[in-house]
This record gives C-alpha cells, structure tokens and sequence, in this order.
C-alpha cells in the first residue's frame, strides 16, 4: 500500500484531473502560465535549501518540433546514426575553396567532395575568417566566396571538419576532441534504468532534444520519491553535450518537489553541476557522469527504504484517539476548519485517524484549490504531519 501511494504520482496540468488511480502527496504539477516566472525561488527547510531550476524550460522554448524525441531509445538511434554517417576531415585551412552551387555558398575539399554549410559551421568560417557574419549575409554568395578567400588564413596546423553525409557540421582547430552523443546516451541508458522523461509540456516538448548543435536530456524518476527533511522529493536530472562545440559536455543532478508544464523544476534541493570542456580528456567525463548518475540511483535506493519505514509507521500511528484529540491536533497544525471536518469523514472510511489516512484525505482536498500559491501552501502544512510518524 505505501508503495502504490507514491508509484503513481499525477503529473498532470493544475486545471486537468489526475489519471484514475493516481495519488498527489504535498507535490503539485502546475499548470501552464502558473508561478512559471524565470526568476529564482528559494525557501528553506530546515538544513535544506530549495531553488527553483529553469534550465531544461530554457531548452524547451529554444527547440523547434523536428529537435524533440518522444523516447529516449528514440533519441539514441538519432544520435547513432548521425555518428554512423559522419566523418572528420583534416585540411589546411589555406586549402579549403568556398564555391558557389545552385546559388548557395559551398566548399570544396582536397578529397574532391563539394559540401554545404550549416548556420553552426558558417559562423565558425566567419569567425575563422575575422568576419562579421550578418554582413556576409548580406553579399551576394559569388561576393561571399571572394571574400573569405581574401580573410581565410594561412596555417601550417590543419582544421578539423565534421561532415555528416554532404554538410560540413563544424570547422574546429586540432585542440578540440569530440565527444559523441550517442557515447553520452549509453552511459545514461545503462545507469538511468527507472528514468524517463517528464510530462509533455503544453507545447509539446519533451525534455528530450537534439538538434545540429547540440543534445539536451531531461530525465526524471517518477517512482522514486523518498523523504528528505521530512518532505517528499524525486530524483532527476539533465545531461547535455555538442559533438559540434556548441557547449560542453555536462550534467546536473537534483531532487525535486514539482515540475510544471512549462518544465520549470521547483523546490529542488543538493543540486550538483558537472562541467567538462572538450578538450583531450573529455572522454573522461563520461566515467564522471556514470559516477554521478550511480551516486543518484543509490541515494535514492537508500532513501526510498527509509521513507517505507515512514510511511508504513504512519499507516499504523493514530493522530489521536478520537475525533476531538484529532481536530485539536491539526487545528494546532494551521489546517482550516472545513478541511478537518471533510478529512475526518473520509479518515473514517480509509482506516481510522491513522496519519497515513488523515495525510491521504487531506492531500485529496487541497487538489480542489484554485490557485497554485495557495494549494502549494497547504501540501506543505500537509506534507508535515508525515513528520509526526517519526517521533511517534
């Protein structure tokens, strides 16, 4: 019973009923345009510190519907194939020759291929060429192939370029060590058994992208919720890299209290960012990452037995031995009046005046609260009489 209370958590919109069955304990999923500034929400709970995490909304309206995945098997085939089709070729950048094809600006290589520029690789020809790139947009491409022939330099090191089938993806100097998607999506499918990405947001993103720059990953576990500090948290996390150099290879792992449909992660607590350039050792950081995600995992085992002990405690601990000792208690708790007459009513049917049972029927009646704030306010005052199981 403790276990199908919290396996089946509603991440369902504020203004849309939960799923038959489901259960909504002291955490909330808001709506669409409720709370979802960006800024930065913090409270504290005891020793534990809450922010409010925007990262993974950031990626979800920056990505176009051809860069979401619905699954993460999905994604990874993606970024398989694209490792399966691409190749590195290595040339002195004196050497490279823009050329005009079907009215598009073009270069040719020494191994006599004709390939294309995406955006990514034609801002680093531009940079690579000491141009401004909105004022190569504006020449005609003939003019275009003029001038970076003029303003491409001469070097003795050669550039390394990615082509992936008959486009160049990025132009980078011999420094720079790739590090490929794909890499990153096995260490993460192999370590993140229970973990999968959040509910669709309102438009609908995934948590899951990846585009011709970079891939984001938004993962959570939906039944791995547990008890810290006396409230209920799950695990999750983001993972991100560029194969192209658009960003570098990183993670950041978390436990939450709410994800809205927007993808803001609020009340999120030991929030832990890992970072690696690529440079020579980046394949280092995907042992760093699988450590990361592992140190997750076991957190959560350990935390998840403990919070069983809490709950099954609290199935079987009375709040008092009738029903005045009871209001008396959750009076003293700042529960509403009407809330501890309607709980007792549904107590009565679910066990008696068990904390399990009175959390039970209250967390059902905060649902009915319009306003996000405010529901918020009262799982909270709720989530801490789960508290009381431990002194008991």
């Amino acid at each position: 019973m403790p276990h199908r209370f919290f396996s089946q958590v509603c991440f369902q919109p504020a203004n849309q009923a939960c799923l038959p069955g489901a259960r909504v304990l002291s955490f909330i999923c808001l709506g669409a345009g409720e709370r979802c500034d960006f800024g930065t929400h913090v409270s504290v709970s005891k020793e534990t510190r809450m922010t409010t995490l925007t990262r993974a909304s950031r990626e979800l309206y920056r990505r176009g519907p051809d860069e979401a995945f619905s699954t993460l098997p999905d994604l990874h085939d993606h970024c398989r194939q694209e490792k399966q089709h691409s190749s590195d070729v290595w040339q002195l950048p004196q050497t490279l020759q823009p050329q005009v094809a079907d009215g598009q600006l073009t270069l040719s290589l020494e191994n006599g291929e004709t390939t294309l520029l995406n955006d990514w690789s034609f801002s680093q020809m531009c940079r690579l060429s000491g141009m401004n790139k909105e004022t190569v947009n504006r020449l005609q491409p003939h003019t275009a192939t003029l001038a970076f022939r003029d303003t491409l330099p001469y070097g003795e090191k050669p550039l390394q370029l990615l082509t992936t089938g008959k486009t160049v993806r990025s132009v980078h100097g011999v420094s720079y060590t790739r590090l490929w998607n794909s890499d990153l999506l096995e260490v993460v499918r192999d370590t993140a058994v229970d973990f999968a990405p959040p509910q669709t947001a309102h438009n609908g993103g995934t948590g899951l992208y990846c585009g011709e720059q970079d891939l984001f990953c938004f993962l959570i576990d939906p039944t791995g919720w547990v008890e810290i500090d006396g409230e209920a948290f799950a695990p999750g996390f983001f993972v991100w890299n560029s194969e192209v150099g658009r960003r570098s290879l990183g993670m950041q792992t978390f436990w939450f209290q709410r994800i809205c449909q927007n993808h803001i992660v609020w009340d999120a607590v030991q929030v832990v960012e890992f970072t690696r350039k690529h440079t020579a050792n980046v394949q280092d950081g995907l042992l760093e990452i699988r450590r990361h995600i592992e140190a997750l995992v076991a957190r959560r085992d350990a935390r998840r037995d403990q919070f069983a002990t809490v709950l099954k405690k609290a199935m079987h601990t009375r709040l008092g031995s009738d029903a005045e000792d009871v209001t008396k208690e959750l009076t003293r708790r700042n529960i509403p009046q009407h809330y501890i007459r309607e709980a007792l009513a549904i107590a009565r049917t679910q066990g008696g005046f068990t904390i399990f049972a009175l959390v039970d029927a209250l967390t059902r009646l905060t649902q009915r609260v319009s306003f996000a704030a405010d529901r918020a306010d009262m799982d909270g005052r709720v989530a801490q009489l789960l508290a009381l199981a431990l002194t008991a």
